[in-house]
């Protein structure tokens, strides 16, 4: 069992703190007005770049810099739920966050909902 300085047991807090870890919060990157149907909109959450979507009313969130050289995503031209990053044209779904032709890319997806008129994505982890 791990000891702190003065012998206290450390230990049973473990739990509590993963738990806290795990947790997730709902926060508000943007109202519904700021992106509109066939648009994206780059928001920065926590010190992350997240690339905000308006598909026909629904709202999708991907991580927004493009993995091959660190293109704005949320800038790109957006076709059904086809991105096309602007600087060299890589394509992700952004329901899925998958790359169009190379599966096995994948960009982190955020849940997002509606609240009023408040679009809030979900960030995990909570210290």
């Amino acid at each position: 069992m791990a000891a702190a300085t003065g012998g206290e047991r450390v230990l049973p807090f473990l739990p509590i703190l993963l738990y806290l870890r795990a947790m997730s919060r709902w926060i508000r990157i943007a109202t519904a007005g700021d992106c509109p149907p066939g648009e994206g909109l780059e928001c920065v959450v926590e010190g992350q770049i997240v690339a905000l979507f308006n598909v026909d009313g629904a709202f999708y969130a991907i991580d927004g810099v493009c993995p091959h050289q660190g293109g704005p995503l949320a800038k790109g031209c957006l076709e059904g739920t086809t991105v096309s990053c602007p600087w060299h044209g890589w394509q992700f779904d952004v329901v899925t966050g998958r790359h169009r032709s190379a599966k096995s890319v994948v960009q982190r997806c955020f849940k997002t909902r509606v609240a009023g008129d408040d679009v809030l994505i979900e960030m995990e982890g909570g210290l």
